[in-house]
């Protein structure tokens, strides 16, 4: 399903670029006993994937920082 505009896929790309890591970095490490399971193990991920996960296109700050500095600065 697309999440764009009809012609705009560069909206697609970061969600597509995302469910891409949440599939290779969660989804396919481990078998789920259940949906609470995966629920549990979402949460999880994505809290790993704001507050603790460093990219180095953001200067070595993770995305909740990065985002926090750059609302300071505006």
């Amino acid at each position: 399903q697309s999440m764009s505009r009809k012609g705009n896929c560069l909206d697609n790309s970061v969600m597509e670029n995302f469910f891409g890591l949440l599939k290779s970095e969660l989804l396919y490490l481990q078998d789920f006993e259940s949906v609470d399971h995966f629920k549990k193990e979402l949460i999880e991920y994505l809290t790993w994937y704001n507050e603790k996960r460093i990219k180095v296109k953001f200067k070595g700050l993770t995305p909740l920082q990065f985002r926090n500095q750059s609302l300071k600065s505006a």
